[in-house]
């Protein structure tokens, strides 16, 4: 909203007047935290005039939550400073869900560290210190950041650009270089938590020093940090990186690497149900199936431009600078490989649209800090396909391949958790980008034109293009709201060209195709993860690895189980017989905690009935006849139920 600050009155309760401190601010704090002010973030100070008109900011919005959580970060930068005097503060951002601030000490930061942190940051606090912003010229801004010994400040600023404006944000004796903004006052930042330490390297290069990296959390009040202190609790439990491991669906191991996990047979047979689904599933539409080599020589990657762009995310069998020698490189992608299918033999407008699909094994050399569980892998499996069209079919395949992924993500029940963002590139560089700036206009138009005809409803991400061309991404968060993207589409008017791609129209002329790169699910790895989260462990039945057990309660009933075991088996069911000397209970809370769908217990009446007791995952037990279980289960695998 917009509004002159002498009419905060009249839009609160409360008697507000911007010059006061933070008792009053504590009344509106989850109303006003900041303001804009001709398209700036500023905070809310005297240096607004009374009768300036700004957009209040509150801390539902995302720019009122980085304010905030900026200001918890110096707050906590000054604590350190206080008990460690000697630690080297780099930088200290806000992030989507807290803060963090990355510090170069000897001191090691343990919890019991970071406890006597958060009490020196209540004092901070509690002291309302006023927060003041200063700019300084470059030769005064090095020598007061030498003066404080601040190696790594001096570092930022020798770094900024010739005509950076330079500024510093003062709360009493501590002083940080930042860009801001943040709040008035110190004083009101009235909740927060520090939650870990991890370890990250400078600049995020492992070449660099080792650094402690200091997360924390911050709210308006306690009452909200509370709640979502338990909804990570709540996570913590879905987390797939720990319920992965204890249902035995992945592991990892030192010797093997980071970002290199093995899947478990369990996860192993998910993975390979989602896969045959897919591939069937993208058979019906039209798509042909390609199975193309993991490497190739530098030579590919040159053509299409990956060498130049992407070279640091590759893994490299050779030296990539020796041009007498032969170099190859695990593909990061499998576009420049799929392009060859076109490619090998002369093609006429009647062959188009090319659909090609193919069940691919990348390779991407991740940083070590961005590794997390099957999430963010260094080796993972992607449902990618290239369609090859005439530009008078790109409407109609950009809504096939949108429909596709729609389907794929309702039926894996993901659907409502996702959203799109349209990635376009950034004009202010271009050396990250193939193409001129008229070729990225006439893409993004036309993408644009796309999206809103489907009626996508999507945020823009600048300098999240492909080098080669704009694309939809559908996004979707992990338990612990850390966002990612599990579908992409995008469209290319620069590579067909660079490969030298082209068909014989209707007026026998040689013409350039358009080329969509899609996934239909994205990668599997991520998908397993995600789903892992989603249903706590508790797949549908489809894609249970264990579909259902059988518990024979004695030894006189494992007979008649084995007969139960073998009919399922021979419809297709997965089975797993228990007819071990444990008790019965043992067994029921044993299956519950593998998180089977159905469990069936085998006692004497249903060996004389040839029934089976029915159990599932909620505690609900009914009895039935064998062969109505079996149809059942049949139909609610056959319409993938969730």
């Amino acid at each position: 909203m917009k509004i002159k600050i002498n009419d905060l009155e009249k839009e609160f309760s409360a008697p507000i007047t911007v010059y006061d401190a933070a008792k009053e601010m504590e009344l509106v704090s989850r109303a006003v935290i900041a303001a804009k002010m001709n398209g700036e973030i500023v905070a809310l100070t005297k240096e607004i005039t009374a009768d300036a008109e700004v957009a209040l900011l509150t801390f539902d919005d995302a720019d009122g939550k980085h304010v905030f959580r900026h200001t918890a970060s110096h707050i906590l930068a000054q604590a350190v400073k206080r008990l460690y005097p000697a630690a080297k503060l780099t930088i200290g951002p806000a992030i989507e869900i807290g803060f963090y601030y990355d510090i170069d000490s000897d001191v090691s930061f343990t919890p019991e560290a970071l406890k006597a942190l958060e009490t020196e940051m209540k004092k901070i606090v509690k002291e309302n210190l006023k927060i003041e912003r200063f700019e300084l010229p470059r030769a005064e801004a090095i020598a007061l950041m030498t003066e404080k010994e601040e190696p790594y400040k001096v570092q930022l600023i020798e770094e900024l650009p010739e005509d950076a404006v330079i500024s510093f944000y003062r709360q009493g004796e501590f002083t940080d270089l930042c860009a801001g903004p943040h709040l008035f006052s110190t004083g009101a930042v009235k909740a927060f938590k520090l939650t870990q330490c991890t370890g990250a390297y400078w600049k995020g290069d492992q070449n660099n020093k080792m650094l402690q990296r200091i997360y924390g959390l911050a709210f308006p009040s306690k009452d909200e940090l509370n709640e979502y202190v338990a909804r990570q609790e709540e996570a913590l439990k879905r987390d797939h990186n720990k319920l992965g491991r204890e249902l035995e669906l992945f592991t990892t191991v030192d010797s093997i690497g980071q970002g290199l996990p093995v899947m478990l047979p369990k996860g192993a047979r998910i993975i390979q149900l989602l896969q045959r689904w897919i591939e069937d599933e993208e058979q019906k539409r039209g798509y042909l199936l390609t199975k193309t080599p993991l490497m190739a020589k530098r030579e590919l990657y040159k053509i299409s431009g990956h060498w130049d762009h992407y070279l640091d995310g590759m893994f490299v069998m050779g030296d990539p600078h020796d041009e007498t020698k032969e170099c190859f490189a695990l593909r990061p992608m499998t576009c420049p490989f799929q392009y060859q299918v076109f490619l090998n033999k002369k093609r006429s407008y009647r062959d188009l649209p090319m659909r090609l699909g193919e069940t691919s094994t990348l390779f991407r050399n991740e940083d070590s800090g961005e590794m997390h569980g099957l999430i963010r892998v260094r080796q993972f499996t992607i449902s990618e396909g290239h369609l090859i069209l005439r530009p008078d079919q790109l409407a109609e395949e950009f809504k096939g391949c949108l429909d596709l992924a729609m389907y794929t993500l309702d039926v894996l029940g993901l659907k409502e958790d996702c959203s799109f963002r349209f990635s376009q590139w950034d004009p202010a560089r271009t050396d990250k980008y193939e193409g001129t700036p008229e070729q990225w206009e006439e893409a993004q138009g036309v993408m644009k034109k796309l999206l809103d005809e489907n009626g996508i409803n999507y945020a823009v991400g600048i300098d999240e293009a492909a080098f080669y061309g704009p694309k939809l991404d559908i996004q979707i968060k992990n338990v612990f709201g850390k966002e990612d993207t599990l579908v992409t589409i995008q469209i290319d008017m620069l590579l067909a060209k660079k490969f030298g791609m082209e068909y014989v129209d209707s007026n026998n002329q040689m013409v350039t195709p358009y080329i969509i790169h899609r996934t239909s699910m994205g990668c599997y790895e991520r998908t397993l993860a995600l789903l892992i989260e989603k249903y706590a462990g508790a797949f549908p039945m489809w894609l249970a690895p264990e579909q259902v057990r059988i518990l024979p309660i004695g030894d006189e009933h494992v007979d008649y189980a084995k007969q139960v075991e073998s009919k399922l088996s021979a419809a297709g069911l997965r089975v797993v017989l228990d007819d071990s000397s444990n008790t019965i209970g043992y067994k029921i809370r044993n299956t519950q905690l593998q998180k089977v769908p159905y469990m069936l217990v085998i006692g004497g009446k249903e060996v004389e009935e040839g029934t089976v007791a029915v159990r599932n995952r909620a505690g609900e037990t009914v009895s039935k006849s064998l062969d109505a279980f079996l149809a059942d289960s049949l139909l609610e695998v056959a319409e993938k139920r969730r």
